[in-house]
């Protein structure tokens, strides 16, 4: 009955997480103490279940018929949910630090703590029904985690999230309901599950229902015309916004859009059609628009948010491809993007945390004052540009060669995309880095005499993530040799 231990990896951070303030605590040490144990044991008992990955699903409450809760880890599910359980133990170390002087703590770390457990559902969801449902639960548990602050800022920007939150859930039930009706199961299987008899005389239905069920779950990568509640989000606490950037929101956004894909519609009757074009045409607008918009911003956490709008774009242009090829690229890209981006976001809070500096020009001198973190957001800012030797590069190769071998017209202009976008990246990121190293021969370093790197709680998740970018760097074969038999596993069709 090793199926049961899907179930408790969801329960066990929800549980212990609605616990936090219920329980009384002698001290806020033994508060953090019980809070990242039940996050470690959850990641440490999710990577024994991937390790054992059990052979038959979980049906955790049938509704009727096929309409089910039920769980299965195959393996595009164990990709995210081993991506997710290794970085939220380090996320939650992080934010210890970071929410020592905040307000509603106990508040807060019931929300993230729940968020890891609904996260992990998404991951280990064994039909479109179990997807979605987790996935709204997603919107809701963190949703009070934008709005932490209570200040009229994050209020709004709750408002907006929830707004597009709620559309794209809309979008998506449509997707959903075609599924459950024309498909010979809600269970994902690779290659699809429509059935034409069913369709009959209904095939240009199709390409219709499939561009409002993407778009709907893409809500959540903040593709455009859905991009503006990302960089609002962007006012709740720093270790929200880099999982909401990095892992939690983004993440599950484009790991539902592989599901819908190559799973539920199947790109055996989706490659060519109008809807592929159409889908493609607004991801390639949607890398160069994400970079554009970080160029221009002059607020550091808002120029990473329209950062992570332009790769999370490179994810879905990988699975717009409908390749094998394509979707390795994609699933490359989400699991070192995810490193990338929370380690940058990270950097990012800690001069935040440790200055109240929330602007690029008001960074001028830090590298010297804080020597590890910007040597570290050095790191992660060529990573982002694609440089040779560091994980970016091995995921942005992938599509762009993707791209070239999909003998898609339309792909073509995504590797101009890809190309504008890494020139791009390279101004805004290393700008940053520029005015931290080099303020000029005139700047007084006496006006940041106090500036200092954080603590360990900060700076140990920092240099575990700029080594795993190291490493999928410069030995990326393992990881890549894994990711093509997912990906052939899938695309069937």
């Amino acid at each position: 009955m090793s199926e049961i231990f899907m179930l408790i990896v969801i329960l066990l951070p929800l549980l212990g997480g609605i616990l936090v303030p219920l329980l009384h605590f002698k001290s806020r040490r033994s508060m953090l103490i019980y809070m990242e144990t039940v996050v470690v044991l959850t990641s440490g008992l999710m990577f024994l279940l991937l390790l054992n990955r059990p052979e038959e699903a979980l049906t955790v409450f049938r509704f009727t018929g096929n309409l089910s809760i039920t769980l299965r880890i195959d393996g595009l599910g164990s990709l995210y949910a081993g991506l997710v359980a290794f970085l939220w133990p380090f996320a939650m170390l992080y934010s210890f630090e970071y929410m020592k002087h905040e307000h509603n703590e106990k508040s807060f770390f019931l929300f993230y703590m729940v968020t890891y457990g609904i996260t992990l559902g998404v991951a280990l969801s064994e039909n479109i029904l179990t997807m979605y449902f987790f996935f709204e639960m997603l919107s809701l548990v963190t949703l009070p985690l934008v709005m932490h602050t209570r200040t009229r800022e994050a209020i709004l920007a709750s408002r907006t999230y929830l707004y597009y939150m709620l559309g794209g859930a809309a979008f998506a039930f449509i997707g959903m309901i075609f599924i459950l009706t024309y498909g010979t199961t809600a269970s994902f299987v690779p290659g699809g599950v429509l059935d034409m008899v069913k369709l009959d005389g209904r095939t240009n239905m199709i390409p219709v229902i499939f561009v409002l069920c993407f778009c709907g779950f893409a809500v959540k990568t903040a593709m455009w015309p859905f991009s503006s509640w990302l960089p609002k989000a962007g006012v709740a606490p720093t270790p929200v916004t880099a999982l909401l950037h990095a892992v939690a929101v983004v993440n599950t956004g484009a790991f539902a859009t592989m599901r819908v894909t190559y799973f539920s519609f199947g790109p055996g009757v989706l490659r060519g059609t109008g809807a592929q074009y159409f889908l493609m045409a607004l991801i390639v607008f949607t890398i160069v628009y994400g970079c554009s918009r970080a160029l221009k911003e002059t607020h550091i956490k808002r120029r990473l948010a329209w950062s992570t709008v332009s790769n999370l774009s490179y994810i879905l242009f990988g699975v717009i491809l409908m390749t094998p090829m394509g979707l390795t690229g994609a699933m490359a890209h989400m699991l070192f993007h995810s490193f990338m981006k929370i380690c940058s976001f990270f950097c990012a809070g800690a001069v935040m945390y440790k200055t109240g500096r929330n602007y690029i020009h008001e960074l001028d001198g830090f590298g010297r004052k804080m020597p590890k973190v910007f040597t570290i957001f050095t790191v992660s800012a060529l990573a982002l540009m694609g440089v040779p030797g560091l994980c970016g590069f091995v995921s942005k190769w992938n599509l762009a060669k993707a791209a070239v071998n999909s003998e898609n017209g339309l792909a073509y202009i995504g590797v101009a995309a890809l190309l504008c976008s890494a020139l791009l990246t390279a101004i805004y990121m290393l700008t940053i880095v520029v005015r931290a190293f080099f303020p000029g021969k005139d700047f007084d370093y006496e006006t940041i005499r106090d500036v200092e790197d954080p603590n360990w709680m900060m700076l140990v998740p920092l240099l575990v993530f700029v080594i795993v970018m190291l490493i999928f760097g410069l030995h990326s074969g393992p990881v890549m040799k894994l990711l093509e038999e997912i990906a052939a596993d899938a695309v069937i069709g």
